[in-house]
């Protein structure tokens, strides 16, 4: 694990944003994202969203989730084929450029979460009916389901809010077409499992996820990222079960953390943004980078120092800028 003197010094050398002169630029919530072409090359900030806006940065964000995608994309080829074509740096890929799929597929195998969006919340709120899913009387927070549920979601533009609706209701609105959704729904809980298996020999749960999806050439791709701590919630699996009997909080390797800390401050998402003081900042990149080991079973390698001028020499010398 990375000495947390590092992590404070790596604080001022976070990447925020990226400007190469290069394709068609697209910025997303976390990551940038230029077009060349039948290519794209997506470099992933050390941005962290969270209740549909962008907060802070976090110290080697960036590459831990670009790294854990990309452990996951080679594990999961057999299932479905991704958009990966090479990793020029440790925060960024070379994918193929695909037709984006404005869906988000969220699969969850537990009743929890703090956000509007989230099953949790719905279900505090007297929701039974979630995204077409009959939940229960009688659950409780962080309570198993049966078997896991996908409650997908509408895809918003960086500014927006995603909307959490039923599969019938994104095949109405047009969204994507019947056949293709039904493929979405059994690729994505082929996923899910597979995650759910490989992570319980890691003392880990895969609590819930999401997972993107494009065409090309009328294939079904699987893009953007898989099982990472931005898209994935994990939680320790040892604890998980005596936490759950005494009513505790689960212990959690994800971005719940800085969630909780602004759901405290009275922050859901509207209003200005609180102020996240650098020992959160560094607690959270921590709980990534564990993530990061627990699930690859490696040692995470990183440096402080300038992360752009980093990616810039990198992709120099692949001749990609």
């Amino acid at each position: 694990m990375i000495l947390d003197q590092t992590l404070k010094e790596q604080l001022n050398n976070t990447l925020d944003k990226t400007n190469f002169n290069i394709g068609k630029k697209y910025e997303g919530k976390v990551r940038d994202n230029y077009i060349l072409d039948d290519k794209r090359l997506i470099i992933t900030t050390d941005r962290i969203s969270a209740f549909d806006r962008v907060l802070c940065t976090l110290p080697f964000k960036g590459q831990v989730l670009n790294q854990t995608a990309a452990f996951w994309f080679g594990k999961t080829k057999h299932i479905v084929p991704n958009h990966l074509i090479d990793i020029p740096d440790p925060n960024v890929v070379l994918a193929k450029e695909c037709k984006l799929i404005p869906v988000e597929m969220v699969v969850r195998g537990y009743l929890t979460g703090v956000t509007t969006t989230s099953a949790w919340y719905n279900y505090e709120k007297g929701v039974r009916n979630f995204c077409g899913n009959k939940l229960p009387e009688g659950m409780k927070k962080d309570q198993k389901f049966e078997k896991p549920i996908i409650t997908p979601s509408t895809k918003a533009e960086k500014g927006g809010h995603d909307e959490s609706v039923s599969g019938e209701e994104i095949i109405n609105r047009g969204l994507v077409d019947k056949e293709s959704y039904h493929k979405m729904e059994k690729v994505a809980l082929e996923l899910f499992n597979f995650g759910t298996k490989f992570l319980e020999k890691n003392n880990l749960i895969l609590v819930d996820t999401k997972y993107e999806f494009g065409l090309l050439n009328n294939e079904l791709i699987l893009i953007d990222e898989i099982h990472t701590p931005d898209s994935s919630r994990f939680w320790i699996k040892e604890t998980y079960m005596d936490r759950f009997m005494n009513d505790l909080e689960p212990k959690k390797l994800d971005k719940e953390y800085v969630r909780q800390f602004l759901a405290k401050q009275g922050f859901v998402g509207e209003g200005e943004i609180p102020d996240i003081p650098e020992d959160i900042k560094i607690e959270a990149a921590k709980r990534y980078i564990q993530a990061y080991e627990m699930i690859t079973g490696q040692e995470f390698q990183a440096e402080a120092g300038d992360v752009s001028e980093r990616i810039a020499n990198n992709l120099k010398k692949t001749n990609l800028i």
